[in-house]
């Protein structure tokens, strides 16, 4: 029991409403997000954005709706380029191993893969010619030193995403650094020359018709969109922080070289606090999600906590309200395995049919509001509720258990947190740990729950059902006691005995 396909209306930062979002001129929804720039480990400041995104595309998708979905990868600019000179590589094996982290962590948190995962470093060509076109206008301009710069005065719009105003802007006031958070209008670079180190040695570069250097942060983006998306596109999408200076200037250069408008929508992602703060390093609050998991916390959990908070909201990241969404991912799984398990009477009862039904309906409805998830996860837990109370009265029926799975399928298909395996990213987390010479990093209390192997615990459990069967309950309250020290769940059911990992 399934709700009908709905429309989605999401807020456009660009005209400042609600819109319905749709494809235009194509079948598929054409739309870009702003991926990582894989310098070190992504954050869950970071992951909060991708998460959203992810949600946006899976209810698309569930709705019927095709969807080209493009997430660049950035791996080259400012910080890059820094830390690989620092650490004496290139940097494509600089970025290889934060690449690699990166999709490992992605699929930890059940992001599905986009359609495209263009590196900026394969898109060259393109950003060359891109800024070739706007040397064509005299909208871009090069420099003594050979740089490449975008000549902001030239376009008029600047700040109509940001809502910025810029008046009297300076032609040819520059600015060389990728990222800047003035709020004042400088010309960018979309092209730098290539430089000499502190120590005398060269940065990155590539031989080119606009000279030898590299790409600037902003074209990147827009080269890499534009070439798999043309140049006129249906949604873009990222975090608020990259609004402006980033996606102000990926309009400017765009529109000015193809006298189009560059994407029709524009979806930003709210920032994250921790505990209240700014998320930083000096503050002892900045976590990846390796971190996370090397304190014991489910990868799952994780992903439902940077859900529940709708994406424009900003949300305050609580180890509190790590806790409870812990608990929120157990209640629904137990509710999944118990309705799976079947054994309900004939028929159906009609006060839960119609709160199935409601559930269902007040799901699509949220997310087709704004992709609204607080409200999508309250939905299904009403229904959770009038459920367990009617199976534990001994009155759900088998057609009311049909109806009830094809609902959290569909819940499951946007948040993406009934199957469990959480043990494994887990484990996976204490290796990579481990490997890295950082395995002190892990709580005690996880080392020693993780690191029984399930056969060892499986043993455990077949004891302590035997211990029961001869009547021994000295060794089979030992036995649980020792399990639940390790972080072990056992669940006695009429079926059997089973067990899961804290």
């Amino acid at each position: 029991m399934v709700s009908a396909v709905a429309s989605l209306e999401l807020f456009n930062t660009l005209s400042g409403k609600l819109e319905t979002l749709e494809p235009v001129g194509a079948p598929a929804l054409r739309m870009y997000a702003c991926g990582p720039t894989v310098y070190d480990y992504g954050h869950i400041g970071n992951f909060r954005t991708f998460l959203h995104v992810d949600v946006l595309r899976r209810f698309l998708r569930q709705q019927g709706m095709a969807v080209e979905h493009v997430m660049n990868v950035t791996d080259v600019d400012d910080k890059i380029i820094r830390n690989a000179l620092a650490a004496g590589k290139g940097i494509s094996d600089y970025t290889a191993r934060y690449e690699k982290a990166f999709f490992e962590d992605m699929d930890s948190l059940g992001i599905e893969r986009p359609e495209h995962l263009p590196r900026a470093t394969e898109h060259i060509p393109e950003m060359v010619t891109l800024i070739e076109r706007l040397a064509a206008k005299d909208i871009a301009y090069r420099t003594e030193d050979g740089s490449w710069y975008f000549r902001i005065a030239r376009f008029p719009d600047y700040g109509k995403l940001s809502k910025k105003d810029f008046d009297g802007i300076e032609d040819g006031a520059r600015v060389d650094v990728d990222e800047y958070e003035k709020d004042a209008a400088r010309d960018f670079a979309l092209w730098k020359a290539v430089k000499t180190g502190p120590d005398g040695v060269p940065e990155p570069s590539w031989q080119t018709a606009l000279g030898a250097g590299r790409p600037g942060w902003h074209i990147e983006c827009s080269a890499m969109a534009t070439s798999l998306l043309g140049e006129s596109f249906d949604l873009h999408a990222g975090g608020e922080d990259l609004m402006f200076p980033h996606h102000e200037n990926e309009i400017a250069q765009s529109e000015s070289a193809s006298g189009h408008t560059f994407a029709r929508h524009w979806m930003h992602v709210r920032f994250l606090l921790v505990e209240g703060k700014k998320m930083s390093k000096s503050e002892g609050n900045f976590y990846t999600l390796r971190d996370l998991l090397l304190k014991g916390h489910r990868a799952s959990a994780i992903r439902y906590l940077l859900l529940s908070v709708p994406y424009r909201h900003q949300m305050n990241f609580t180890f509190e309200a790590l806790s409870a969404a812990t608990n929120a991912i157990d209640r629904l799984r137990t509710f999944h395995a118990r309705i799976l398990r079947g054994g309900f009477v004939a028929g159906a009862n009609e006060a839960v049919r119609a709160a199935t039904a409601k559930a269902a309906a007040e799901f699509t409805a949220a997310l087709a509001n704004d992709l609204n998830t607080a409200e999508a996860a309250a939905a299904i837990s009403e229904m959770v509720r009038a459920a367990n109370s009617s199976a534990d009265a001994g009155t759900l029926g088998a057609e009311n258990a049909d109806e009830i799975l094809r609902v959290l399928t569909t819940f499951d298909g946007v948040f993406a947190v009934l199957v469990d395996r959480d043990a494994e990213l887990t484990k996976a987390a204490l290796v990579w740990a481990q490997a890295e010479g950082r395995g002190d990093e892990a709580s005690a209390e996880l080392v020693a729950r993780m690191g029984q192997s399930d056969a060892e615990i499986d043993a455990l459990v077949a004891e302590r059902t035997q211990a029961k069967k001869t009547r021994n309950f000295a060794r089979a309250d030992a036995i649980r006691v020792e399990l639940t020290a390790k972080g072990i769940v056992i669940e006695d059911a009429k079926d059997g005995v089973r067990w899961k990992r804290k």
